[in-house]
């Protein structure tokens, strides 16, 4: 999708640094095969889950201090990790979705790259700490909603997060599209109930800022379903733990392959030395960054090679996206 740029004032310093116990690919916790089982209801008792964030403007939350001070929301994709072992689930069948997006206004593994007008930082809080993520605004019938990965949106199992805010077209301190609050977050209800790690996608409506979808002011990704697995992607990130720092967008290319050490997971992997920040990032198919979104940063291995993994966009995730673009 072409980007556009409209000028919205209002810029803010923020600043993010790495408080890292687990990352993406440089350093997610390390989860080995296991026997443990994640229960949950037989598809079709659940009902996809959402919640009103409890603030209905966080965005005076979000000072530079607390911002410097989030940390990298991958932390929370390792009780999933650590699981290893998964059971029953939706069988992802169905014919390949493609919905459109719309027009708004060196020998290291990943590359440098401008700012994206629809991509993002991602920050929340859960409990006592503030986290920081990655996201996408994709197309959607309210034209406000943003993709990003389950776990940075809801603990899995667990609460949904609160304060959660998007500033797009992030870069070195300032947000050139302002910042948009969350007024309603979404997740599958293998994540939100079992925090199962195969379908750790989230989806954020944000508010309208200055009477302003943020579709209308930013554009929006195209999203796809259902497709093949194996395909070629540029996956988009923030990371934050060193050497990165956070503050200008990183991406990564390649061909997905499975995960071999977890191979329950169903995940795909491409190489990247991205680390935390990155989590839910867009994954774009054919390595565009005008692309289709097909799947997010979810989780990577430590100590072993520099990928990371991104769940398969099914039928599943699907039903989440549906219920989030129609709110």
């Amino acid at each position: 999708m072409t980007k556009k740029s409209l000028p919205i004032t209002g810029l803010l310093s923020l600043l993010t640094s790495a408080v890292l116990t687990l990352c993406a690919a440089g350093g997610a916790a390390a989860a080995t095969p296991s026997s443990a089982v994640s229960s949950f209801a037989a598809p079709g008792t659940q009902q996809l889950v959402s919640m009103a964030t409890t603030n209905t403007d966080p965005t005076g939350y979000w000072t530079p201090e607390r911002m410097q001070a989030a940390i990298p929301g991958d932390v929370l994709a390792s009780k999933a990790l650590t699981r290893g072992g998964v059971a029953g689930g939706t069988v992802e069948t169905g014919p390949p979705v493609k919905i459109a997006g719309a027009k708004g206004g060196s020998g290291s593994l990943h590359q440098d790259e401008d700012p994206i007008d629809h991509v993002g930082k991602v920050f929340f809080t859960m409990g006592a700490f503030a986290y920081v993520c990655s996201g996408n605004v994709v197309v959607s019938d309210n034209d406000s909603t943003v993709a990003t990965a389950g776990h940075c949106v809801n603990e899995g199992p667990g609460a949904f997060v609160q304060n959660f805010v998007f500033v797009p077209a992030y870069l070195n301190g300032t947000a050139p599209y302002g910042i948009w609050p969350a007024k309603a977050l979404y997740t599958t209800p293998q994540w939100r109930t079992a925090g199962d790690i195969r379908y750790d996608t989230g989806f954020a409506v944000t508010a309208t800022v200055k009477g302003k979808h943020l579709a209308d002011v930013v554009g929006a990704s195209g999203v796809e379903f259902n497709q093949d697995r194996g395909l070629s992607y540029q996956a988009f990130g923030y990371p934050a733990a060193p050497p990165f720092d956070g503050q200008s967008l990183k991406s990564c290319s390649g061909d997905a392959t499975k995960d071999p050490i977890n191979p329950q997971f169903k995940a795909q992997g491409i190489p990247c030395d991205m680390t935390g920040g990155s989590s839910g990032g867009p994954w774009m198919v054919d390595s565009g960054r005008d692309s289709y979104q097909n799947s997010i940063t979810s989780y990577g291995y430590p100590g072993g090679p520099a990928v990371i993994y991104g769940p398969y966009w099914g039928s599943v995730i699907r039903d989440a996206y549906d219920m989030a673009s129609t709110s």
